[in-house]
């Protein structure tokens, strides 16, 4: 699979660029004022969203995706908007579902491995599988995640439909390490707003959350990337994000006793012990060639 924007003339390429960044960022800003000036603030990781903060979050979530089909549709006019940010299904059929499973199953192992860690450090409060009911929940956390998911198509036909393809050059080592690296920091910091209610780290102040985001989102990234990259589509990015945002925060909260309290920053994907697990697993796909577009080529 190669990624289709070298012939995008450069004037284009950064006005996109900045119309982009800027629509998502002050997007995410409006959608959260209401919550900002309210004083909302996120104090425990088993607390439930109300109604205003999921309407706030739904359409936060949006505006990576209508950031960049402005940009597609009135900047750079580069073609039809689906083949522009690779909103297309893996072919044949086969495949596809073969793609959507390797989005499901890789983030599902490395959240367990992150648990597996943090259980044995002592930082997890593992309390054993309940085998009674866990059907039930792992069935509902599946169909509540499957509602989501055109939530997720909001950001990643921003951060990979659009943002990754823009920034990376396939034939420049150093320019794809920048991309990934771009636009991890990018997704981080979009994530902001957030970040200063106690969203992703709750009881958390601003100086920690931020840096422990910014790690998240630069190790994840590349995850996400190779599944765009493998498959040639956004489809698997969105379905590896919905599930590392909802059934792996589930998990932590499945596995652990209900009285226990859950602290984001030593346990589950969002913490050390994910980024343990994340940054080995993307410094096997490094290694293997696997974060390169070049790898895929003629694979299709």
């Amino acid at each position: 699979m190669t990624l289709t924007t070298g012939s995008l003339p450069l004037v284009n390429r950064r006005r996109g660029l900045f119309v982009y960044l800027g629509v998502a960022y002050v997007g995410m800003w409006a959608a959260m004022s209401p919550l900002l000036v309210s004083g909302y603030r996120r104090g425990d990781a088993r607390e439930e969203t109300g109604a205003l903060e999921q309407w706030c979050i739904a359409a936060a979530m949006l505006a990576p995706a209508l950031a960049a089909i402005l940009v597609v549709c009135c900047i750079e006019r580069s073609g039809r908007v689906r083949d522009s940010l690779a909103l297309r299904w893996p072919k044949p059929w086969g495949r596809t579902a073969q793609a959507c499973l390797v989005a499901f199953a890789v983030p599902a192992g490395l959240t367990a491995a992150a648990l597996v860690i943090g259980t044995i450090s002592g930082h997890y409060p593992f309390d054993g599988v309940h085998w009674n009911g866990l059907g039930a929940w792992a069935a509902g956390a599946v169909l509540s995640m499957l509602v989501s998911l055109p939530l997720f198509f909001g950001e990643e036909l921003g951060w990979q439909g659009y943002l990754f393809p823009r920034l990376a050059r396939e034939s420049d080592d150093r320019s794809l390490i920048r991309a990934y690296v771009v636009t991890g920091v990018a997704f981080a910091l979009w994530h902001l707003p957030t970040l200063l209610m106690g969203g992703q780290y709750p009881g958390r102040p601003w100086y920690v959350s931020v840096p422990a985001m910014l790690v998240s989102c630069v190790l994840i990234l590349p995850v996400f990337t190779w599944l765009r990259l493998r498959s040639g589509s956004v489809v698997p990015a969105v379905i590896g994000h919905a599930f590392v945002s909802s059934m792996s925060v589930d998990m932590v909260k499945q596995f652990a006793p209900p009285e226990a309290a859950l602290d984001p920053l030593h346990m589950g994907m969002a913490g050390w012990p994910g980024w343990i697990v994340t940054g080995a697993f993307v410094a096997f796909l490094t290694l293997t060639g696997r974060l390169r577009p070049s790898f895929y080529t003629g694979s299709k």
